[in-house]
Formats: structure tokens, sequence, C-alpha cells
């Protein structure tokens, strides 16, 4: 989700150069956000009255729903905010931050560490990761993380309800429990290349793709992101390659297997912010540290899962989360 969406970063540049040259510049969401009132933890937060901001996303359900968050929390502030959501690709939602054009957006610790700032190995802890990036992010390039989200929006290996029942299992390290010609993989074609992806996922866990002991190519289906959850669902694959805090996980009923030996790279989610912008309105921090604290793994599964499976409007989501979770008032 966070890398698959990348495109190359000259080819975002020419997009950027492309929509600023014809006028239209990034904004791609449209439509109406609503504002409220601001309340409980946030009450007492700074007014923003008279501050300007540009609000940016990539262009998927979970980065379009915080990017509403963040609009809908900033106008109720008293800010007067661009709605730049949904930016077509990671590396395009990245130069327009970098150049000024987004001034905040949410960003994930694994992409930014292992994408952006160009380094080969993930660190395994969440925290440091998030430590680690933070810190190079804001000396390279003056972008500020704030306190990360707990949800962690990585890949894992998935279950149908009858596979958990035949063989009871919840975690990467068991998927020796299947029977050599049942352990099937539908995944994408990325996937499947990817240093952090299937073949070292696989050797990591004592199946190393190709060998006789382990998983032989036939044993591997190739689609498209959307279809592999339905495969699984069906049967057609024992695992399917998901992302973790995607709403058709429950929907389907599908198991997400722990990644007991921590393979995969950290992707937690943070608010980041151009280091001149949080400099003159430090109350962001304080508008945004209670929702952070609150977008974990559950509840950003449930709220895609309403735009992405019930077909409702991301902005409305967000804006019902906020106030049931007592952030705003109507």
């Amino acid at each position: 989700m966070r890398l698959k969406r990348l495109v190359p970063a000259a080819l975002a540049s020419v997009l950027l150069v492309v929509l600023s040259g014809c006028g239209i510049g990034l904004g791609t969401a449209g439509g109406y956000t609503p504002s409220g009132t601001l309340s409980g933890p946030l009450a007492n937060v700074k007014p923003l009255d008279g501050a300007t901001f540009s609000v940016g996303s990539k262009n998927f359900t979970e980065q379009i729903l915080l990017g509403k968050m963040t609009v809908i929390l900033l106008k109720s502030a008293g800010a007067d905010v661009k709605d730049l959501t949904n930016i077509p690709g990671s590396a395009a939602a990245r130069q327009a931050q970098l150049a000024g054009q987004v001034q905040m957006q949410w960003e994930y610790t694994g992409t930014a560490w292992l994408t952006y700032l160009g380094e080969t190995k993930p660190i395994p802890d969440s925290h440091q990761q998030y430590i680690a990036t933070r810190n190079a992010d804001l000396k390279r390039n003056g972008l500020v993380w704030l306190p990360p989200a707990p949800m962690n929006d990585t890949y894992t290996m998935a279950i149908n309800a009858a596979t958990k029942k035949k063989y009871g299992i919840t975690k990467l390290s068991q998927m020796s429990k299947i029977p050599p010609d049942k352990r099937t993989f539908c995944v994408e074609s990325e996937f499947t290349n990817r240093p952090d992806g299937l073949k070292g996922m696989l050797q990591t866990y004592g199946l190393p793709l190709g060998s006789p002991h382990g998983i032989p190519r036939s044993n591997l289906r190739t689609l498209q992101t959307g279809a592999i959850y339905d495969a699984i669902a069906k049967g057609e694959c024992t695992f399917g390659e998901v992302f973790t805090t995607d709403g058709r996980i429950a929907s389907l009923n599908l198991t997400p297997l722990e990644d007991d030996k921590s393979f995969f790279p950290k992707y937690n989610a943070s608010l980041v912010i151009r280091q001149e912008v949080l400099k003159e309105y430090p109350q962001i921090q304080d508008l945004f540290a209670p929702v952070a604290a609150k977008l974990t793994n559950g509840v950003i599964a449930a709220l895609n899962r309403e735009v992405d499976v019930d077909g409702r409007e991301p902005a409305d989501v967000a804006n019902e989360w906020l106030v049931k979770q007592g952030f705003l008032k109507d």
C-alpha cells in the first residue's frame, strides 16, 4: 500500500510541474469537508485563527481518511485549510511536501526510512524506528515527525476461517504446520521480488522459496491486491499477502498471522509537518497528539472498512469518528 503506489521521482517532479502549470495545483480530493467545535481533550488548544495550511495525502483510503481528519481538525481550530488530499503516488506526495506545496501530511516510518531516506535495513523495534526516522528527516529535510500512532500498516500473510479452524495457526512461524502441498500463496508480483517481501519472509521462517524443503514456485499465484483478499476467503490459496489495517480482513473473516520474528518493517503513521510551520504554530502538536494516540490497528481498519466495504465518503467517516471520540462537537 505504501511502497506499491510509488511513482519514480522524476515522474513525480513532472507531475508537480504539469499540475502547477495548468493552474490546478495538487488538489484532487474535492468535495465538502465539515468542521465543528473542538471539545474534550482538544477544547483548550490555542486557536489557529488566521493561519493558512495545505494538507496532503496519498491516494488510498487510509491516507485520505487521515488527511480528512487533519483538514477537519485544523478547520475546527480556526485555520483556513487547502485540501490537497488524494495526491497520486507516494513520490508525488513526498515531493509536494519537500517543495512546500504541502505543509503537513501523514506518513509511515518504514516508507520514509527505506524509500525517502535511502536506508537499506529496517529497525525491528517500532519506537527506535520512529526515533531514527524522525531524527534523520529533520536533519536532512527540515520535516518534523509528531509522535506516531499505535497503528502499524505493514505486511503479513492471512488465512481464512476454514484454514484457521483446521490447523489452528495464528503466527507466521506456524506455516510449517500446513502440509507442503497445501502451502499455496497469493501475492502481488512486486512482493515476490522485494527484499522485504515473500522471499525474505519465507527464508526467515524456514520455508525458503524454490527449496525442496520450502515452497516450490508452482505454489505461487500472482494477483492484483484486491483480488488477493477474495482468493484467500474462497480458499483459492492458503496464504495471501495483506496489509494489517485493511478493512477487508474483518469483512471477509480473515485472520492475519502474527509476524512473530519481526521480519516485516514497521509502518507506524505520524503526522509530518514542515519545521517552520510547527515553529510558528506549536499548538498543532497539542491538537493531534490525543487523536494519534487513539489510532490503533483495530480503529483504522474499522474506518477503512466503512469506506472500502460500506461505500461511505472518507470525510463523513473521519468526522463521525472524531465526534464519537469526543474530539469535536457538530
